[in-house]
């Protein structure tokens, strides 16, 4: 069945109620993770950027590298950079590889706020999403995720 004008095919009354509870779940787990994190002064883009940083080789990432990890745009993140520089989490310096691109340095500030933040982020993942689910709702999880990231592995 095709809503008038469209080409589209309606969802089917089962695709439709999955949509929607995948939705909702996405929602409400997000909202509250965000939520909780927002305690400790950091934003969940501030935790991605310094999660993501710590895990590397002498804590620094590219601008451009960044970006593509978080699926964001690289004038999209410079400017949150901007932002997190100006707190002192992160420091920015010329790319010696690329003339115009930046590399993004965690501080130790950034490294200190990251600290702190972490144990709430892993208290608030888990009260949210990991406690509420057994061994085989994990495994569906990570199948579905997968499948609809592509196949990527990327979640």
């Amino acid at each position: 069945m095709n809503r008038p004008g469209s080409a589209a095919p309606w969802l089917r009354e089962d695709e439709e109620r999955a949509w929607r509870a995948f939705r909702r779940m996405m929602i409400a787990v997000q909202s509250g993770t965000v939520r909780d994190l927002g305690e400790t002064g950091l934003s969940a883009p501030d935790y991605e950027v310094l999660s993501t940083l710590v895990e590397r080789r002498e804590t620094t990432s590219t601008l451009h590298a960044q970006a593509t990890k978080m699926g964001w745009s690289r004038s999209r993140l410079s400017r949150h950079a901007s932002r997190m520089e100006e707190r002192g989490l992160i420091r920015r310096a010329p790319d010696p590889d690329d003339g115009r691109g930046c590399l993004l340095i965690l501080t130790g500030l950034g490294r200190d706020a990251l600290r702190e933040a972490t144990p709430v982020h892993l208290t608030s993942v888990r009260s949210r999403f990991a406690d509420r689910l057994d061994e085989r709702d994990l495994e569906d999880l990570i199948r579905i995720a997968e499948k609809l990231a592509g196949g990527s592995g990327h979640a």
